[in-house]
């Protein structure tokens, strides 16, 4: 046998098993290129079109950080609100029944028409020799009875020389009112003018007889936001600022005229009646 190189067996290329090869390889090749090709193109255009961030400066974090807190303020509270809307009706009272100042009083009332009637509770200015009122605008003057409903405790006042700029209160309805709705009281508590509490209506139909006089009071509004001397007369209100009640005294079984968490009005429809205010 002659020396020489033998070939191992399929060593020679077959044309035909190559095309068929290729045949069943290019598709997927086909498909690995367009990835690549997609791939290469989208980073191309994500930094083209969008570069990287470059780093926030101390005073545009701050800035940024001042815009996050003042969108994230809430809404002003419900009595907040409530306040604003009461505060250009409300009336501080001062009553002189004698020539010495212990004879003097202190109460409060709210303008509650475009005359600038002011309705308050009668045992406010019951007696008084003369009546000063004090409007939210600061101007104040002198003011007389021209109505009274005894049998509520409720008076109506007419300024002698009205405010340049009257605002009414805006009268509600009990219709909707249930124990446990927000209720508003805002008056001059020892002469702490203008203050507000705030609290929830605790009962309907109370009755109260009033140490001084005796006279018994009924179907007056049970509420819990502080009441003390000064109070009387002025608006209890619901969460919408509309006035559903005026205040006419406080429940103590001490007998002393601090508040120990029973607040009592009469209902609007009923003080109301009294001004010649339409029923609700």
């Amino acid at each position: 046998m002659e020396g020489g190189i033998s070939q191992l067996p399929g060593s020679q290329a077959d044309p035909g098993r190559l095309r068929s090869l290729l045949r069943k390889v290019w598709p997927r090749l086909a498909i690995i290129l367009l990835v690549l090709l997609s791939a290469v193109t989208a980073v191309f255009f994500y930094r083209t079109y969008d570069p990287p961030l470059e780093p926030l400066t101390t005073a545009q974090v701050e800035t940024q950080v001042a815009q996050a807190l003042a969108s994230a303020t809430p809404a002003p509270a419900f009595s907040s609100q409530v306040y604003q809307t009461v505060l250009p009706s409300l009336v501080l009272i001062e009553t002189q029944n004698g020539e010495q100042a212990k004879e003097s009083g202190l109460g409060t009332g709210v303008v509650i028409n475009a005359a600038a009637d002011i309705l308050t509770a009668l045992h406010v200015v019951d007696g008084a020799q003369s009546i000063k009122v004090t409007f939210a605008d600061g101007s104040e003057g002198t003011a007389q009875v021209v109505n009274t409903q005894p049998d509520i405790d409720i008076a109506v006042l007419h300024p002698d020389q009205p405010p340049s700029l009257i605002v009414p209160a805006v009268l509600g309805s009990l219709r909707s009112v249930r124990v446990g709705d927000e209720a508003y009281a805002v008056g001059n508590p020892f002469g702490l003018v203008g203050t507000m509490t705030a609290g929830v209506i605790s009962g309907f139909d109370r009755s109260m007889t009033v140490t001084d006089s005796g006279k018994h009071l009924s179907g007056l509004i049970q509420f819990d936001a502080a009441v003390n001397p000064g109070n009387s007369g002025g608006p209890l209100l619901n969460r919408y600022g509309q006035v559903i009640g005026i205040v006419t005294g406080l429940a103590n079984p001490t007998d002393q005229r601090t508040f120990i968490g029973i607040g009592l009005a009469v209902p609007i429809p009923a003080a109301a009646a009294a001004a010649g205010a339409p029923p609700y």
